[in-house]
């Protein structure tokens, strides 16, 4: 360890398995922190959950305002899931990721993912494939409506602009 940073001497951090893993804390909006400091708990990588828990965990995330942790939820599901289910869970990570950005401040980027978002929803804005309770038509609106008050410079509060993923 460098004791003057208080992260690995040289090279990057591993996990267990040899894989380069950042072991820098993070805020709740997956910024990284000093090493030392504290930070939220980061979401498990790799974890198998049913499509109905995936929402419930990312809905969960993202009302605790933390869309960059709901990103990871739904990144495992789009991993270890059907192909044919891919392109939702991605729109969902996609969404979830340009709440994270508005909500760093960055406008651009954040707009830009909402909005970039909508094309990988594909079927499933016209009603095909399952999509597990998920309001698609609402999240459309929720992501156009907060891409358009962000391009404007509007302030984002990640915990206050959480879409209801289920539309109850």
């Amino acid at each position: 360890m460098n004791e003057e940073s208080g992260g690995p001497a040289r090279g990057r951090d591993r996990d267990a398995e040899g894989r380069a893993r950042s072991a820098r804390p993070r805020d709740g909006l997956g910024r990284p922190l000093p090493y030392g400091a504290a930070g939220v708990a980061r979401q498990p990588e790799g974890v198998v959950r049913a499509p109905g828990e995936t929402v419930r965990e990312a809905q969960r995330l993202l009302d605790a305002g933390m869309p960059f942790h709901a990103h990871e939820v739904f990144e495992d599901a789009w991993k270890s899931g059907p192909g044919g289910e891919r392109e939702l869970w991605q729109w969902l990570a996609q969404l979830a990721v340009g709440l994270t950005h508005a909500a760093r401040g960055n406008a651009t980027g954040g707009a830009r993912l909402l909005r970039r978002g909508a094309g990988r929803v594909g079927a499933y804005a016209d009603g095909g494939g399952e999509t597990y309770g998920v309001d698609v038509a609402g999240l459309l609106h929720w992501a156009g409506e907060l891409a358009a008050r962000v391009e404007r410079g509007a302030p984002v509060d990640a915990g206050t602009e959480a879409p209801r993923l289920t539309g109850s």
